[in-house]
């Protein structure tokens, strides 16, 4: 069975429902799975480097499951790229620990996909956000995959009952989208 890190970039899970819903899907369907819980782990930003670098070592695929906030992944995960994905550990003449390894970028929007359009704000989600991960993926030779992308699970509509059922559904088919991709990695 291949090693499954799931790296978990939302800030608060607390105040979520979308990304907190994913991962408890990922822990039932892949209980062999590590998770890295940023915001539980480092809700300071004070990132344990050493053990993260381990853990990435350790993995066969990695997961990256966040929000967007503002066009870019949270400020946690990003936090953690930087102190964690580093010059001569992940790139580098010497920087070869993850090589070959499966990447799965993960994310969910509380904007309709259609949001992201050329008309809508003048991007695309690719061209937004996945550029900066296949950058990242091709400097640190990962092997980049689909990722999978929900939309319209905005935590500003819970109070709605109808549409808090809406955004669990679109959450449990986005986890099930995701099991399948990390099985198949």
């Amino acid at each position: 069975m291949k090693n499954v890190l799931i790296v978990s970039g939302h800030t608060d899970l607390n105040d979520s429902v979308a990304n907190k819903l994913v991962l408890d899907e990922l822990r039932a369907a892949l209980p062999e799975a590590e998770f890295s819980v940023l915001s539980e782990l480092y809700p300071d930003f004070n990132v344990d480097v050493k053990t993260e670098q381990e853990k990435l070592v350790k993995a066969d695929v990695i997961v990256w499951q966040f929000p967007v906030f503002w066009y870019s992944m949270p400020s946690l995960l990003r936090r953690w790229i930087e102190q964690v994905i580093v010059h001569g550990f992940a790139y580098g003449s010497t920087g070869h620990a993850l090589e070959g390894k499966k990447l799965i970028p993960s994310f969910t929007t509380g904007a309709p996909a259609e949001a992201y359009s050329h008309e809508a704000v003048g991007y695309t989600i690719d061209e937004i956000l996945l550029s900066q991960i296949k950058a990242t993926a091709d400097l640190c030779k990962l092997d980049l995959q689909d990722y999978v992308y929900t939309g319209s699970v905005s935590y500003a509509m819970r109070s709605d009952a109808k549409l808090l059922v809406d955004i669990k559904r679109l959450s449990k088919e986005h986890a099930a989208r995701l099991i399948e991709a990390i099985r198949n990695a």
